[in-house]
């Protein structure tokens, strides 16, 4: 056989041999950093970062990993859209409404005044409408959004006097996060939005006058019923709190498919655990709040009732001047429409029943 020959037929076999062979393709090791908005402090929402980075490293056997940070680390708690947005980080875990002065359009990601509830948030976010006209909207900003948790309907916050009537608003210096603060601001308060970690040391300086921040649980470790001795209820402002993992666009496309679903279901689990805790902790806390005499009361209904005619008018003005506003919220308020006339049936009666009940 001449030489032509032999590397002719050498190179057959090494092409068969090749195509026998299983192909083997090393997959880079993925590090990303998650800048969060909150402190380490709060186990329950910090933690669903803590929950979706461990999942993430679990499916992917330690080929992808995410550190997580607490706000303050890499960034100021309200500066991780930018972080985001930058490249700066990969992916934040935050509060949507944080950033409604970016547009009023993000608030509705994650609270509006007088909302949808937990479940019916999530059924418009997942099974709705929700989803995708959230993604088109943050598309615009390079962010894709994921489920990051969520608080169940809050509490109305810590005060240093009562409120008895719309009037004790007015003048009223609190600490309230995002959007609602422009429904306290119109009806004559003057609202402030300070960072989870910072606001104790706002109340009990006597820089603000209330604070509210999410329930019992993270409350109590926050120590407000030190320094402010009426807990109201319900926040109206936060019916439930949709927090999310904002992820960078080029970031996210640059992941195979098999690391983009770890992201899809690494979210959904930080979503229902973060629920679970708030719905599992909060009773015990409460509990010890009473005891410590923190003086548990509910808004009067002439405060739900001018709140709720305040914030009906804003929204109505938004719609004028908000093209992101008008497409999102008309959606949102006529799922939300159809949600409360199926609860009031089923769920609304029930647990009014039980809570009428001697458990």
């Amino acid at each position: 056989m001449d030489r032509r020959k032999a590397l002719k037929h050498a190179g057959l076999a090494g092409v068969l041999t090749a195509a026998a062979a299983p192909a083997v393709h090393a997959q880079a090791a993925i590090r990303w950093r998650l800048a969060s908005s909150f402190p380490r402090s709060l186990d329950t929402i910090y933690g669903s970062a803590e929950v979706f980075s461990k999942a993430i490293k679990e499916m992917s056997g330690g080929k992808f990993e995410i550190s997580v940070h607490a706000a303050g680390e890499l960034m100021p708690a309200f500066g991780v859209v930018d972080g985001v947005q930058n490249g700066t980080v990969e992916i934040a875990h935050t509060a949507p409404y944080y950033f409604f002065g970016k547009n009023e359009a993000f608030a509705i990601g994650g609270a509006i005044p007088f909302g949808m509830n937990s479940r019916q948030l999530t059924a418009w976010i997942v099974d709705g409408n929700g989803g995708k006209l959230m993604r088109e909207f943050y598309a615009e900003y390079g962010i894709v959004n994921f489920l990051g948790g969520n608080t169940g309907a809050q509490m109305g916050g810590w005060f240093r006097k009562e409120v008895k009537t719309p009037e004790d608003i007015k003048g009223l210096k609190f600490r309230i996060g995002g959007f609602a603060g422009r429904i306290i601001e119109r009806m004559g308060g003057v609202p402030q939005n300070i960072p989870g970690g910072e606001i104790y040391q706002a109340l009990e300086k006597g820089t603000i006058d209330a604070a509210e921040w999410i329930g019992p649980y993270d409350d109590l470790k926050l120590g407000f019923n030190k320094v402010a001795p009426f807990y109201y209820y319900p926040g109206w402002w936060e019916g439930s709190l949709n927090l999310e993992f904002y992820v960078n666009q080029k970031a996210l496309a640059a992941l195979t498919p098999e690391q983009r679903a770890m992201v899809q279901a690494a979210s959904h689990e930080a979503h229902v655990v973060t629920q679970a805790r708030y719905d599992a902790r909060n009773p015990g806390a409460l509990k010890q709040l009473v005891a410590s005499k923190a003086k548990v009361l509910a808004f009067p209904q002439t405060v739900l009732d001018a709140s709720y005619k305040t914030t009906m008018a804003v929204y109505a003005e938004l719609a004028e001047k908000n093209p992101a506003w008008k497409k999102i919220y008309g959606d949102y308020r006529n799922f939300q429409r159809d949600e409360v006339l199926w609860f009031r049936f089923a769920e609304a009666r029930y647990d009014a029943f039980m809570s009428a009940q001697k458990l």
